[in-house]
């Protein structure tokens, strides 16, 4: 059963709560990153991708880097723009987003619930994106960017989170995105024991986002329990470190957008020789200058020669029982990508790459149009597939789902 427990939030002063408020360290690539940066220097992703302060042929995972993230959030709370809350609360999280509002719970997570499988996994993680944030959270002592955690809803959390809510909000900031941010304060004991209670009833809880920011708080703590079982012969187990910053969502209030592919080339084929192909698993139909959003699963749209089809799979394409072969990002993969344009490694093969819903299926014709050959838009994997996926042990193909909106870093630091 899980554990969520309370803390006592490092949050910005109320006054600069806007400004601080920044977007995830891994959204930017580095030239991003120090543009966004030196818009305000409050801004968290300064403390989030310290490379930023330094000139632009710094090696951005030396030690010094990081030791400015530390001393960067040092002098942050030592002038105010940080305060610690007095006692341990569990906090609210909204989000509203084109009118939509999804609402998570601010809390720590178990360290042994992610090593034990009760927080569930659908993704692998890479080592070198797991080092950089590891050496981030042992040199700051805290967790900068919140896990989004998703669970199957719950009824009374669901009447607590309402009751809440009735108060004014801690914060409540609209970001340059048009995204509203609102934070309430659980501080009430009976509110925080039947939370905390609930939760611990709740056999299984997934990581929708943040793999990575997870693995690496993970062995942070683990790292930490070595030391002091080397100093002192054991380790505090409710000590801070144990646990890590995580926001967790019900199902479901949880939208998850498309994550598209574009490929550079037809792998040595002819338009005319690709069709053929493919139309082998799946019917063609030609859609025109119309850009096609798929409208259910087994839909898939093509941008090739500016031109959109819609595909639809044909039967032996997947075998339905397999929660991973079911899903559409694994249809496109086993049965085009993969035989047909050889891309057998997404992770790794050059010649593909990701697109986000949020950017739009302009994106993926302005990409066509410039140095991409052929683009696909996919149907949203639903949060139901990936409970599936990770109930079963198994892993999706990368690159399966994007959530929005994204959780601003710098809201709620976790220090231990």
């Amino acid at each position: 059963m899980a554990t969520i427990r309370t803390f006592k939030a490092l949050r910005p002063a109320a006054s600069l709560t806007e400004r601080v408020a920044a977007l995830p360290y891994d959204v930017y690539n580095r030239e991003e990153a120090r543009i966004t940066a030196l818009k305000d220097p409050l801004s968290f992703l300064n403390i989030d991708r310290p490379e930023t302060q330094f000139p632009e042929e710094q090696d951005m995972y030396a030690p010094q880097v990081y030791e400015k993230a530390k001393n960067m959030l040092d002098s942050e709370i030592t002038d105010g723009t940080f305060v610690e809350d007095e006692k341990n609360c569990y906090y609210l999280y909204e989000l509203t987003m084109n009118k939509r509002s999804q609402t998570g719970i601010v809390a720590c997570a178990s360290i042994d619930d992610y090593v034990n499988g009760v927080i569930k996994k659908h993704e692998n993680t890479r080592a070198d994106k797991e080092l950089d944030r590891i050496r981030h959270v042992d040199a700051c002592s805290a967790q900068t960017g919140p896990i989004f955690l998703a669970y199957r809803s719950d009824e009374m959390i669901e009447k607590t989170v309402k009751k809440v809510k009735t108060a004014d909000p801690a914060a409540d900031f609209t970001s340059e995105d048009g995204i509203t941010h609102r934070v309430w304060v659980i501080s009430e004991e009976p509110d925080i024991c039947t939370i905390r209670e609930r939760f611990s009833n709740i056999d299984r809880i997934y990581i929708a986002d943040g793999h990575h920011r997870a693995a690496s708080a993970v062995k942070v703590g683990l790292m930490r329990r070595e030391q002091e079982k080397q100093a002192k012969g054991c380790f505090d187990e409710t000590a801070e470190y144990n646990y890590f910053l995580s926001v967790l969502f019900p199902e479901n209030e949880l939208m998850i957008m498309p994550y598209n592919r574009v490929v550079k080339d037809l792998n040595g084929l002819s338009e005319e020789e690709f069709m053929k192909k493919i139309s082998v698993k799946f019917e063609i139909e030609e859609i025109g200058k119309t850009a096609f959003q798929p409208e259910k699963k087994l839909e898939i749209g093509m941008y090739l020669g500016k031109t959109w089809y819609k595909l639809t799979a044909g039967k032996g394409t997947f075998n339905e029982q397999d929660p991973v072969e079911s899903l559409d990002v694994s249809i496109l993969q086993n049965n085009i990508l993969a035989p047909v344009l050889g891309i057998c490694d997404p992770k790794t093969d050059k010649r593909i790459d990701f697109v986000g819903g949020i950017r739009g299926l302009g994106e993926l014709e302005r990409r066509c149009e410039s140095e991409m050959k052929i683009a696909f838009s996919m149907y949203p994997t639903s949060i139901i597939e990936l409970f599936d996926v990770a109930d079963a042990g198994l892993l999706m193909p990368p690159k399966s789902t994007w959530f929005e909106p994204k959780l601003r870093s710098g809201l709620f630091i976790h220090r231990f």
